[in-house]
């Protein structure tokens, strides 16, 4: 009788142990839903919208949380290998505990989070966010200990993460002088209706992520200056003139697509008001959401393509930055109104920065090169990123082809000359190819099968 009670007690903890193992995995396999990850990507877009950051500020938010959420996710794919030691200034990121149990990807959304709370302004539109999201893991049946053991070390990874992010120069360039309007005949001068003061002329002297410095792909300088009828500039200010007197309906609707100004202002008489969009790399944010979405990538793809396409942003930022405050160069509508035509307006509003080089064209196709790495060359996709500013999704074949777009479109708009857009695209286009060259996320080794 005895035997028999405990081969029954034996069988019930066989049971118990089974079906606790079920449940792990069960809460396990749901909280990989990579939507968890897309939608704290986009809160903390909706955030930066916002909190009007300027495009490459914008750029630094959204890496910093990026990666904090790859090197908390990682830890669940021996297949991946951390960012640290490949990204200067970036030390081993501090592992879990290999004896405890841990939702990542919770943890992964929190460092994300956490990292983002820390780099904008309005803090309490994170807070919302990471109540509701939170409740949600909890309800997928995350045990408690588990859930709290998991937000304690994404703690720890975003700490990390902020710990570097202190030592990238951000703030010390807070403090540096503002950039100085002269009246030379070609640099460059506020243009209307606002005439903002340059934007972040110091962006130079950020720490890079993987270049080796922001000088490491300078492009050719831009076309000698001259108001000489028949020169090369003269030219190129004429081609933005009529380009933008002459606009077909496609031509003005792919300008409107990649706009991505975050600060446009508007005068009605003497009231002057400003409407708020999503910045360039932010639109490239939303394209890698798209991306993961119509491949169906899962929750570390997910986090891989959000850390090196943010790295590609910045870095290109950094990169483009440093040549508009080297040359310095005149916007086409200051010269065009000064010489040309008084009444001429570009169809999209001039941003308050020097010229050249298109930084959009830099940064879209170091993006696209970094997407293209992850996903292939041949990717069809309807970018739908701009619905919610009220212009209609457009398609494309490949993320170069969307990249290309982005660039043309700043001639379209009125805001570049010719050779800033194309430059642009060859500067990106060699950052970007150094990057996917010099990162690599994922360990050889495992990778190929080799023990």
């Amino acid at each position: 009788m005895k035997r028999k009670r405990l081969t029954i007690l034996i069988w019930c903890l066989v049971l118990v142990g089974f079906s606790c193992t079920q449940h792990s995995k069960e809460y396990k396999t749901k909280a990989a839903d990579p939507e968890f990850l897309h939608r704290s990507v986009k809160q903390l877009s909706d955030v930066i919208v916002y909190d009007i950051f300027s495009p490459p500020v914008a750029s630094r938010v959204y890496a910093y949380p990026s990666i904090a959420a790859f090197e908390v996710m990682i830890n669940e794919y021996p297949e991946y290998r951390s960012l640290a030691g490949q990204l200067h200034g970036l030390s081993e990121v501090p592992p879990p505990d290999p004896n405890q149990e841990y939702c990542f990807p919770l943890a992964g959304v929190h460092a994300f989070l956490k990292c983002g709370k820390q780099l904008i302004f309005s803090e309490e539109k994170i807070e919302v966010f990471q109540k509701k999201i939170y409740q949600e893991f909890k309800e997928l049946g995350v045990p408690s200990a588990v859930f709290e053991r998991s937000i304690a070390y994404g703690n720890k990874v975003s700490d990390h993460i902020m710990a570097w992010a202190d030592k990238d120069n951000y703030k010390q360039t807070r403090t540096f002088p503002k950039y100085t309007v002269t009246d030379e005949k070609f640099r460059w001068q506020p243009t209307p209706p606002a005439y903002m003061e340059a934007i972040e002329p110091h962006w130079n002297k950020i720490r890079t992520f993987v270049i080796d410095s922001a000088q490491q792909f300078i492009p050719a300088p831009p076309t000698l200056t001259s108001l000489e009828k028949g020169s090369d500039f003269y030219n190129e200010i004429i081609e933005v003139y009529e380009t933008g007197k002459n606009l077909t309906d496609e031509q003005a609707e792919i300008a409107s697509f990649w706009d991505c100004n975050p600060y446009v202002m508007h005068t009605k008489g003497h009231l002057m008001f400003a409407t708020k969009k999503i910045t360039p790399g932010g639109h490239w944010m939303g394209i890698t959401t798209v991306a993961c979405r119509t491949s169906t990538a899962d929750m570390i793809i997910s986090a891989e393509a959000y850390a090196l396409v943010t790295i590609a942003l910045v870095d290109g930022f950094i990169s483009s930055w440093d040549e508009k405050f080297r040359s310095n160069l005149i916007r086409p509508e200051t010269l065009i109104n000064k010489y040309i035509d008084e009444d001429w307006v570009p169809l999209l509003q001039t941003p308050p920065f020097p010229e050249y080089p298109s930084a959009h064209s830099v940064i879209s196709r170091a993006a696209a090169i970094a997407l293209t790495d992850l996903f292939g060359e041949h990717f069809y996709f309807e970018d739908t990123v701009e619905l919610e500013y009220g212009l209609p999704a457009r398609t494309f074949d490949s993320f170069v082809e969307a990249s290309d777009e982005a660039a043309i479109s700043r001639l379209y708009g009125g805001i570049h000359y010719m050779p800033a857009c194309q430059l642009g695209v060859n500067q990106g286009k060699k950052l970007g190819t150094y990057l996917i060259e010099k990162i690599s996320t994922k360990n050889k080794n495992i990778s190929a099968g080799i023990n």
